[in-house]
């Protein structure tokens, strides 16, 4: 079997210099390992129906039992989110989860704290939604126009991994189970993995309807600065 220094050293030969690194950001340039992760898919905000001029967003922050890219200093890996992940952290009952702008704890436009976020996996992922969002909020009336016209389409989450495998040949990586509380699902410019849906628009219920996802577009999910465990 191999070991994970041989693993390592194979990895390692195959990015020597800079310009052989991923193009898309997985970790920091030095690779430490609690950095943020993303799941691009597509997210709207957008106004609702009912007529009370709220917003609503939906989206998947996670996308399960599907494979992305990911790097460390050795070099390129596949991880996996696999299906139910998240199950214990939700049903915690003091869920502490913000929804944010690009990972920022100051920007949140929505909370599980005072029900104005809701988090959920389903055969996807995980699924993110905020169905009343205040659309007189600064930073709601900041990121609305950018999605609404597609500059902004990916989304995050920061998560503390509670516990995860290597495959035999250490080229792959699947987490298991993760804890989300006093995370955050972020919508940000930038993710890691590219498979991932999200939507913001008013009032309208999010669940069981979504927009198909333009060509390119995809959610994601990240790790920043919150503390990793593997």
């Amino acid at each position: 079997m191999i070991t994970f220094e041989q693993a390592a050293t194979e990895r390692a030969a195959a990015v020597r210099t800079h310009a052989d690194r991923p193009t898309q950001r997985r970790s920091d340039e030095f690779g430490h390992p609690h950095v943020t992760r993303s799941l691009p898919s597509a997210m709207q905000i957008r106004e609702a129906d009912t007529g009370s001029g709220k917003l609503a967003f939906s989206g998947h922050a996670s996308v399960y039992e599907t494979g992305y890219e990911m790097w460390d200093l050795y070099g390129p890996y596949t991880e996996i989110v696999s299906a139910g992940a998240a199950a214990e952290s939700l049903a915690r009952g003091d869920l502490d989860v913000p929804l944010v702008l690009d990972h920022d704890p100051m920007r949140r436009i929505a909370s599980t704290v005072n029900g104005s976020l809701q988090l959920s996996e389903d055969e996807i992922g995980l699924l993110t939604i905020a169905p009343e969002l205040d659309p007189e909020d600064l930073d709601v009336r900041y990121i609305y126009p950018k999605m609404r016209a597609g500059l902004i389409y990916e989304m995050s989450f920061r998560f503390r991994i509670l516990s995860g495998q290597w495959s035999p040949d250490y080229t792959e990586y699947r987490i298991n189970a993760f804890d989300i509380h006093r995370g955050d699902v972020s919508i940000v410019g930038y993710g890691a993995n590219p498979h991932t849906t999200s939507e913001l628009r008013t009032d309208v219920p999010i669940i069981g309807e979504r927009k198909p996802r333009p060509r390119g577009v995809d959610l994601i999910h990240e790790f920043d600065t919150f503390p990793r465990a593997i």
